[in-house]
């Protein structure tokens, strides 16, 4: 990633394509997504409590792709024909293999991420993170580990890739807004280089 505002060069890589799917087309994926996804709420254990998720999740993948954060484990329910469509759309314009996919149905402004890195050890040391975003814009805020912050904006159809050393250096957060009166789902996709 490269600050362009202080001239400063930032660790990992940090790629978005712009409507990667038409307006039409993302409109047809949020309505099949949100209605196709086992969508549920999810307890994690956040800061030594168990804490409600301020969204809903779904997490999916190849068999044996099980994923683990907040000292809970994520078994995968099987690919269903949308995700391994847009996967295919994702792996051709990434350059790069997913065996698994975690849905995340923010159903307003209330709903968020708290600030993380990407760095569990299922997802090897520079893990490759493509994000679609399908629905209301909304904020991604990046912190790099100076104190440098980075503010992006995913629109409807975006498509955003993490690369590189991202995860060493940045935590990144969706915060709560007022703004977000429509509900946003994102897909990220990844690899688990360990298959149980």
């Amino acid at each position: 990633m490269y600050d362009k505002s202080n001239h400063l060069p930032l660790d990992g890589e940090l790629y978005c394509w712009r409507g990667f799917y038409s307006n039409e087309q993302a409109d047809d994926w949020f309505r099949r997504l949100h209605s196709g996804l086992a969508w549920q709420q999810e307890r994690l254990f956040i800061y030594g409590r168990w804490l409600d998720v301020p969204r809903l999740m779904a997490w999916y993948g190849d068999a044996g792709a099980r994923y683990r954060y907040s000292h809970v484990d994520h078994d995968p329910l099987p690919w269903t024909g949308d995700l391994l469509h847009l996967r295919n759309d994702v792996e051709a314009a990434c350059h790069a293999g997913f065996n698994s996919v975690l849905a995340n149905l923010y159903r307003d402004g209330c709903d968020s991420m708290g600030c993380h890195a990407d760095d569990e050890n299922e997802l090897g040391i520079n893990p490759v993170i493509a994000s679609l975003s399908f629905g209301a814009t909304r904020l991604l805020r990046f912190k790099h580990s100076t104190g440098v912050k980075v503010d992006v904006e995913l629109a409807h159809g975006d498509l955003l890739l993490m690369a590189g050393t991202l995860q060493h250096h940045w935590r990144h957060e969706l915060p709560k807004t007022r703004r977000a009166k429509q509900a946003r789902i994102n897909l990220t996709f990844r690899r688990i280089l360990r298959l149980s």
